[in-house]
């Protein structure tokens, strides 16, 4: 809204700019019209998007932990060999009528809890990733918020700078009417024209503007088509209420991430920990004595000795990850602590400044409808007029700059508390 303000500040004549820029934006407006449609109410939208690109990568990165948990409770596969012994050497073991040829099958077995360490520990990265991703909904669907309002308000703003000119061309025609009685110089006719010229360019960057908003909601929600408009409006909804809170932190979607990391770290340090115990090779077979034409059964049991890895360097670097793990988890709680703090201050200034916003409104109205009549009446210079219309507008700006902020901080606290803006539970 500050580059807004600025700009409108700009009183510079632009008639050709401004029919330049007029035609750019019809030319754009018509374009995406043409494929555009209308934004359901907010609620409806976040459900239509499970299949939008941001939410389909999260559903994917689940399905990868699971695929991974999955897998951890596989056990080793057995081993299958043929061995021929004693045959197609020198005399008396020419061919194969002394030859010794043994069937076996070998199985490790794992001992020593690795088995059962590993699944824990590939549940917790599940468990871990789904937090992660639950997390990263809430995040999106803040975002998809903020789209949303962003859009509402780029439509309000367009409103504005149309309203802007609309009061801009009245109090030309009265500066031209004053002129042609002779008790303005012919300076004022140009001055209120230079006006009305300036604000139609902006109304031209409010339009463009709006395409931007709408397109950046179109490619959040993983719609080719666009929008071109809302079904609903989501800045009514956000009334002030009060009571925001308690938001108990332990249960907020970023410390149940970290906890949730922290117990998977934990399970790593087991798991590298069994690890070092070394498997048993357990193999049964069947050996087939051609010479005493008989058969004969094999078994086996091996074992690795420990004596050089121990997997001392997987333990140390599970641990550290533990300690990192440990400190994260600490850390997010202050920091979740910090901003629940926050989030409900900034909700209740919020309400206060859109209190405030909607007073000084009420004001600048009534200080341009006093200037305006006396300014008709002679009593007042034109200046004093055009200054009391930019303060009506510098005040409508502020009402739009109020209702977004006021946006942004329902949308943080919704976060918090692990719903959309609207309410609706996020999972």
């Amino acid at each position: 809204m500050s580059d807004f303000i600025g700009l409108r500040r700009r009183r510079k004549s632009l008639p050709g700019l401004a029919t330049v820029a007029g035609a750019l934006v019809a030319t754009l407006l018509n374009a995406a019209a043409a494929h555009a449609q209308t934004a359901p109410p907010f609620a409806q939208l976040y459900r239509d998007t499970q299949t939008a690109p941001r939410q389909v990568e999260l559903d994917a990165e689940v399905e990868r932990a699971e695929g991974l948990a999955l897998q951890a409770k596989a056990r080793p596969n057995p081993t299958v060999s043929i061995m021929t012994e004693n045959a197609a050497g020198q005399r008396p073991y020419r061919g194969f009528a002394r030859s010794e040829n043994t069937l076996q099958v070998s199985q490790p077995i794992e001992i020593g809890g690795k088995r059962s360490a590993r699944i824990a520990t590939g549940r917790a990265d599940a468990d871990a990733v789904i937090a992660r991703m639950r997390d990263a909904r809430l995040v999106y669907a803040y975002d998809l918020a903020l789209a949303y309002g962003a859009a509402e308000i780029a439509e309000r703003r367009i409103a504005l700078a149309e309203d802007e000119v609309e009061e801009a061309g009245g109090d030309m025609r009265a500066a031209l009417a004053l002129v042609d009685a002779g008790k303005e110089p012919r300076l004022r006719g140009l001055q209120a024209q230079t006006e009305v010229n300036a604000l139609r360019a902006l109304v031209d960057t409010a339009k463009a503007e709006r395409i931007g908003a709408f397109a950046r909601l179109a490619a959040l929600a993983g719609q080719a088509s666009g929008f071109s408009s809302l079904a609903e409006p989501l800045l009514p909804r956000l009334e002030a209420k009060g009571g925001y809170g308690p938001v108990d932190p332990l249960q907020t979607a970023p410390y149940a991430a970290a906890r949730t990391e922290r117990e998977a770290a934990e399970m790593r340090v087991t798991a590298a920990r069994r690890q070092a115990v070394p498997d048993v090779n357990v193999s049964l077979g069947v050996r087939r004595l051609e010479v005493d034409s008989a058969n004969a059964f094999v078994a086996g049991l091996s074992m690795p000795i420990p004596l050089f890895d121990r997997n001392r360097g997987n333990v140390n670097a599970a641990q550290a990850e533990l300690r990192g793990a440990q400190a994260r988890d600490a850390a997010t709680l202050l920091n979740v602590q910090a901003e629940i703090v926050g989030s409900l201050a900034l909700n209740e200034a919020a309400d206060a400044r859109v209190a405030a916003a909607d007073r000084t409104l009420q004001t600048a109205q009534e200080t341009y409808r006093l200037a305006r009549i006396a300014y008709e009446a002679g009593k007042s210079p034109l200046l004093e007029l055009l200054s009391a219309r930019h303060g009506l507008g510098v005040a409508r700006g502020g009402v739009l700059d109020a209702a977004a902020a006021r946006l942004e901080a329902r949308a943080r606290l919704a976060r918090l508390k692990g719903t959309t803006i609207t309410g609706d539970p996020v999972q």
